[in-house]
C-alpha cells in the first residue's frame, strides 16, 4: 500500500497538476473518522501519511498523570517517558494505536478519495481551459466509439464526447481519424466531474467555419445575420455588409469559389446557399429563392406566415426534398412559408370564384366599380358587356382577354383578384 500510495502521488502531481499535500490532506481527513471507530473511546485521535514513504499512523493523545484512573484518556510518567523521555505530570503525549487492520481500511478510502479528487482536478482542468471556449472550433482524434455512434475524442488535456445526434447521419468515422467540431457546451457530470460536448449538426459550426475563412467576418466589414441549416444537406446563410464596396455574398464565395469549396469539403459536401441580407421578410424570402419567380405572394396579418404560388416546373425545386428547402427559407425568413403550385392556386381561385357568382349578394349585380382602376379600363370592361362584378366572376382571366385584347391577362387576373377579395370578406 505505501508504495503503491507513493506512486499515485507521484503520477497525481506530475500528470494531472494535483499537489501531494492535498490529496494527502485529503485521505488523513477521510480516515480520521475511520480511525475514531476502529479506536474508540480515545481522544484527539489524529491521521497522518508521511509524504515520502507513504505510511499511515493514528495517533491518540493521552495525558500524563501521577495515578491512572481513566486508561483511554490517562497515561502514567513512568510509561509516558517511554515514550518522551522528558515529559512531565500533566502533559500530553501522543501515542500510535494504529489497528493491526487499518491498513485495507485506508487503502480502501485512499482509492475513493483519490478517485473523487481526480474526477474535481479534472473538471478544474476542463472548466479553465474550456469554458471560455464555447462556440470555438476545436479538433482532436477519435479515441473510441460507444454506445452505438457516440464518439469519444481527444482533445489533449480531456477527452471530449461527440454525440451520434450532434453530427449528420451522412458522416462516418473511425478510431484513429481527425475530426474538427464546434465546442458545443460544457456540462457536469453526476460523478462530481465534468465532460466537454461537441457538435458537427449546430449551424454555429458552419458559422464558425465561415469566420476562419472570411476575413471580412472577423474585421465586421461582414455579418452573418441568418443561419439555418439541415444537417449534412443545405444549409442557408444571409449576409449582410457595413461597406457599400464589398459584396457581402462575394467576399464569402471567395476568388473562383474557393473559400465555400473549402468549408462545402469540411461538411462533406453539404450544400451552402450564400444570401443578401434584407429587413423585409418578403424581400429576403425572394432573395433566398432567386432565380425563381414567385407569381403570388400573400402575408398573414401578424407576419408569421407567408403563402406564395409558383410556376408548376418551379414547385419541385421550391419545396425541396421532403420538404426542406421551404422549410429552410421559411426559417431563414422567420417565418412559416406555404407554397402552392400555380394551377392548383389558379383552380382553387376559380372554384371560388364560381362560388362568389352564385352568392345572392345585390351587391354583386351594382354596376362595375374597381379600386384603383381607371375609368378607360372600367369603360372597356362595360362596353364589353362585363358590367357588374358578378358577371366577371363568372368568367375567367383568359375569356376576358379574348374579349377585350388592349387589357392584359396580368391586369383582368388583377382586376378579377379584386373583386374577389372584396366580395370574400
Amino acid at each position: 500500500m505505501n508504495k503503491d500510495l507513493v506512486a499515485i502521488f507521484e503520477y497525481l502531481e506530475r500528470e494531472k497538476g494535483i499537489k501531494r499535500d492535498v490529496i494527502i490532506s485529503a485521505i488523513e481527513e477521510a480516515l480520521r473518522a475511520a480511525a475514531r471507530k476502529s479506536v474508540k473511546g480515545l481522544i484527539n485521535v489524529s491521521v497522518y501519511i508521511n509524504p515520502k514513504t507513504g505510511n499511515i499512523d493514528v495517533i491518540a493523545q493521552k495525558e500524563v498523570v501521577a495515578k491512572v484512573t481513566i486508561p483511554e484518556e490517562e497515561i502514567s510518567l513512568e510509561e509516558a517517558r517511554l515514550i518522551n523521555p522528558y515529559c512531565e505530570i500533566n502533559q500530553w503525549v501522543d501515542i500510535n494505536v494504529t489497528p493491526h487492520d487499518f491498513g485495507r481500511i485506508a487503502a480502501q478510502t485512499a482509492r475513493q478519495i483519490i478517485s473523487q479528487k481526480l474526477r474535481g482536478a479534472e473538471r478544474d482542468v476542463i472548466y479553465e481551459e474550456y469554458r471560455h471556449r464555447l462556440n470555438e472550433i476545436v479538433s482532436g482524434t477519435i479515441k473510441r466509439i460507444v454506445r452505438g455512434a457516440t464518439l469519444i475524442v481527444d482533445l489533449g488535456k480531456v477527452e471530449a464526447i461527440l454525440p451520434d445526434r450532434f453530427y449528420p447521419k451522412t458522416e462516418k468515422y473511425n478510431v484513429g481519424e481527425r475530426v474538427q467540431a464546434l465546442l458545443y457546451q460544457v456540462r457536469d457530470t453526476e460523478g462530481g466531474g465534468a465532460e466537454v460536448i461537441l457538435s458537427r449538426s449546430h449551424p454555429e459550426f458552419v458559422s464558425q467555419l465561415f469566420m476562419q475563412e472570411v476575413p471580412e467576418l472577423n474585421d465586421g466589414t461582414i455579418t452573418i445575420e441568418r443561419i439555418v441549416r439541415e444537417a449534412g444537406y443545405r444549409t442557408k446563410i444571409a449576409v449582410r455588409s457595413s461597406d457599400t464596396k464589398v459584396d457581402p455574398v462575394g467576399a464569402c464565395v471567395g476568388v473562383r469559389g474557393n473559400r465555400v469549396k473549402n468549408i462545402i469539403r469540411e461538411l462533406n459536401n453539404e450544400k451552402i446557399d450564400i444570401i443578401p441580407f434584407v429587413d423585409d421578410q418578403v424581400q429576403l424570402l425572394q432573395n433566398a429563392l432567386s432565380p425563381i419567380e414567385i407569381k403570388k405572394i400573400n402575408v398573414s396579418d401578424d407576419r408569421s406566415t407567408i403563402s406564395i404560388v409558383v410556376d408548376d416546373e418551379s414547385y419541385p425545386i421550391v419545396l425541396g426534398k421532403r420538404g426542406m428547402n421551404a422549410r429552410l427559407n421559411g426559417a431563414l425568413a422567420d417565418v412559416e412559408l406555404d407554397v402552392q403550385k400555380m394551377s392548383d392556386y389558379q383552380t382553387a381561385i376559380s372554384h371560388e370564384r364560381t362560388q362568389l357568382a352564385s352568392l345572392e349578394d345585390t351587391r354583386l349585380d351594382e354596376k362595375l366599380h374597381v379600386e384603383g382602376e381607371s375609368s378607360l379600363i372600367i369603360g372597356s370592361l362595360i362596353s364589353a358587356g362585363y358590367d357588374t362584378p358578378r358577371k366577371l366572376l363568372s368568367t375567367t382571366p383568359e375569356q376576358l382577354v379574348t374579349a377585350i385584347p388592349e387589357i392584359s391577362l396580368g391586369k383582368m387576373d388583377e382586376i378579377l383578384e379584386k373583386i374577389r377579395k372584396k366580395f370574400a370578406n
